[in-house]
């Protein structure tokens, strides 16, 4: 898609959509913007597709979305991970309508094409029709690049883009952090929950590092939890911050004593594990491996954002899925310790509930708040969203760029990638 870079909206030229302290109410609400987004964003960087631990063993598979054109992720024959358009060769139909599964082979519903877990073509009914008109060596699944980082899978369809742990930088150590809550375990998904809001994705983009928001939105949440746990997440005003780590991503640190979950295992344990602990002492296991495992089913006290869809926020994995310019679909991946004890992994679930889900007391809340910010977006017709919360007091550091944990930092530093990759000619 070679779509103009300008203008877009109002006459005015994408890049004078972004300025340094605000971005226009258009990329919100312009269906220009969104389907050159689809394109220049989506079709041009890596985007996250699954979790390691999602693709057990050979044959295993998930269906995924790059953009809006539908991947199945899958792990063949040889345990390496491929990344495949979920598009027969033939005549277009889906190869894959699972969510999830394990194969042996993906076949057309249509005409019967079959290609193997590599995505090569296989089989081809009655090929005595083609004559010598069809080499199946040309017509494999369309594959994309595919890299891993810390059990973190990404696609891309840009082969020459740089490699990904390139593209991820300083971001890399957070993400190592972040798997440390495996408890000496390695980390699993083990299932999520979806839904879809009426708003553009990158309010919800947004979100994942705005502290700002959390003690008013999230009212109903603190006053569910006990007392130590409501003063530890009184954290706007805090030690915290939120940092820039580049091309688009961000941290923001809530709990600075719960960076290194491996770290400090001598504290005291809170109150609402003691009985998880001594469950586990029970069991047999060691006071160190059981101030490990507590210290970590608590989840991380950051929030890191890799642009453009997935979050590792606190305990699980956000993932962000744009619809339409004003339709996002979200999953809340719930993460486990594999192999973990059984008592360490009913925490972790439990606490996931609390906040995430239908009857969750957090995620409900979020959703309306973003469908707010999208219906009022469409007021006005030449409006701005303030993001300069925190721009005053913004500091280098060796990563990046560093504000206090309530600044708009994160935001600022998603819409420098943003106006990057839209103004970048093809």
């Amino acid at each position: 898609m070679n779509a103009p870079t300008q203008p877009i909206h109002l006459h005015r030229p994408l890049a004078g959509l972004v300025q340094p302290d605000r971005v226009h109410t258009s990329l919100y609400t312009d269906p220009a913007i969104f389907e050159l987004e689809m394109d220049r964003i989506f079709n041009n960087t890596w985007v996250w597709v699954a979790h390691a631990s999602e693709l057990p063993e050979v044959g295993s598979f998930k269906s995924h979305w790059v953009g809006r054109q539908p991947v199945i992720v899958v792990r063949d024959r040889k345990k390496q991970v491929h990344v495949l358009l979920n598009r027969c060769r033939h005549r277009a139909a889906t190869v894959c309508e699972h969510k999830k599964g394990k194969t042996n082979s993906f076949v057309c519903p249509y005409h019967g094409w079959s290609y193997a877990l590599d995505g090569s073509l296989r089989g081809v009914p009655h090929p005595e029709s083609y004559a010598d008109m069809l080499d199946k060596g040309e017509h494999p699944l369309v594959s994309l690049r595919v890299e891993e980082y810390a059990g973190m899978i990404f696609a891309t369809f840009k082969n020459d883009i740089e490699p990904l742990a390139d593209y991820l930088g300083p971001a890399k150590k957070w993400m190592d952090l972040f798997m440390k809550q495996g408890g000496g375990y390695p980390v699993k998904v083990a299932g999520e929950h979806r839904f879809r809001f009426p708003g553009n994705w990158k309010i919800q983009l947004e979100n994942t590092t705005d502290a700002y928001h959390f003690p008013l939105v999230h009212k109903s949440f603190l006053h569910s939890v006990d007392k130590q746990t409501e003063e530890m997440l009184d954290f706007v005003g805090g030690k915290g911050y939120v940092e820039d780590l580049g091309n688009g991503h961000s941290v923001m640190v809530m709990i600075p004593d719960l960076v290194d979950l491996e770290a400090e295992l001598d504290k005291p344990i809170p109150e609402r594990y003691l009985a998880l602990a001594d469950e586990l002492r029970a069991e047999g296991h060691d006071e160190q491996k059981v101030r490990r495992i507590v210290r970590a089913v608590g989840g991380s006290g950051f929030n890191l954002n890799l642009f453009p869809n997935i979050a590792c926020s606190m305990a699980f994995f956000r993932v962000l899925q744009p619809i339409s310019v004003d339709e996002t679909e979200i999953h809340h991946a719930v993460i486990t310790m594999e192999g973990g004890p059984a008592a360490a992994n009913r925490a972790r679930l439990r606490m996931h509930e609390h906040f995430q889900g239908p009857m969750g007391f957090g995620t409900p809340d979020d959703s309306e708040a973003w469908e707010r910010v999208q219906q009022g977006a469409r007021a006005g017709t030449d409006l701005w969203i303030l993001l300069n919360r925190g721009l005053a007091g913004e500091h280098k550091t060796d990563d990046g760029v560093a504000g206090d944990v309530s600044a708009e930092t994160g935001m600022r530093a998603a819409y420098r990638q943003w106006q990057q990759l839209m103004t970048t000619k093809d």
